[in-house]
């Protein structure tokens, strides 16, 4: 059985690209595996500083995936914060961390980028949890033994990186102290597009919320950007945001239909925008429920999260404690 893991970032509020992209393709592939989830935390330290919205955000992107489908009692659902040992390891992982890998690190590479095109320092307001994040990274797949790693395209060189320093620690000592993970590319959350039609993200402020209310979810559909040809004029669904969003939501022959009627033209744009708000607000109204009842009950969230912390602690004291054998420190 491989071992699967998962980090979510509490960094936005749940919207339709991150249900799309990121959790039911997650909680598919957990299906029959052994898999652990966690919020990670620290991670959004680097983007979140406000303590009030880190912890509204945190409290809902865990009661989103709970309402989604996880099942803590299938899964370890557990928060980054709460296993001291990601952070121990995380010191021993940058000791053996190549710099220069880092710096070829993507994410970095893009805002050292962007700081020249504007004429600012290389690394003008770029802190080091920016530089650092895939070695965190790195100790939160290490500490627990991932086979495989869930990640959109723009994460999987952090996963390599993750491969790259487990495979220096393992030669140092001359023992496979740490699985070497693999990549499991999720669905693109690029090609879930926002209402104005750029991916759907909150650094677009594009997104179409979960669990919003009726109202706004109707309003933010109603927003979706479209082209100004005729009602009565044939359309490509193939380039159609709506339809982009309409053909995960419909049934096939709903589909197949409105393919038929874009091809022959008399569909209206707000026609299709008020079926995909009905639909959105379906496939999501049991959900939205246990999403409130989540919300509103707090103490249950963290009730899930210590019982998970522990099962995550007992298998992360394990690896640490080979590991610090290994190296002398114990």
């Amino acid at each position: 059985m491989k071992r699967i893991l998962t980090g979510i970032k509490p960094t936005g509020t749940p919207h339709i690209g991150n249900y799309l992209g990121a959790i039911q393709p997650a909680l598919g592939l957990a299906k029959g595996q052994s898999a652990l989830f966690f919020i990670a935390d620290y991670h959004a330290l680097t983007a979140v500083k406000d303590p009030n919205k880190f912890r509204e955000l945190s409290l809902q992107v865990t009661a989103a995936w709970l309402a989604c489908g996880l099942n803590p009692e299938d899964v370890i659902f557990y928060r980054q914060s709460d296993i001291p040992q990601i952070f121990e390891l995380y010191w021993i992982l940058s000791c053996f961390a190549p710099k220069g890998l880092l710096n070829r690190a993507h994410a970095y590479k893009s805002l050292v980028d962007a700081n020249r095109e504007s004429g600012r320092h290389d690394d003008d307001t770029i802190n080091m949890g920016i530089f650092n994040y895939p070695v965190l990274m790195a100790a939160d797949i290490l500490l627990f033994g991932a086979d495989q790693v869930p990640v959109g395209s723009d994460q999987k060189q952090h996963v390599e990186i993750a491969r790259d320093i487990a495979d220096s620690v393992n030669h140092a000592y001359q023992k496979q102290l740490f699985v070497l993970p693999e990549p499991i590319i999720q669905k693109d959350q690029a090609l879930i597009p926002g209402i104005d039609g750029r991916k759907m993200s909150k650094n677009y402020d594009n997104v179409i919320p979960l669990f919003a209310d009726e109202k706004t979810i109707r309003k933010r559909v109603m927003q979706i950007q479209t082209d100004s040809i005729p009602m009565a004029d044939p359309k490509d669904y193939r380039v159609c945001n709506v339809f982009h969003l309409y053909q995960h939501f419909a049934s096939e022959e709903a589909i197949a239909t409105r393919k038929a009627q874009y091809s022959q033209g008399g569909l209206g744009y707000g026609e299709i925008k008020k079926e995909l708000a009905e639909l959105i607000l379906a496939h999501f109204s049991a959900c939205r429920s246990t999403y409130d009842s989540y919300i509103n009950a707090p103490q249950q969230i963290e009730a899930i999260l210590e019982e998970g912390a522990k099962k995550a602690r007992q298998i992360a004291s394990g690896t640490l404690s080979e590991l610090k054998q290994c190296m002398g420190l114990l």
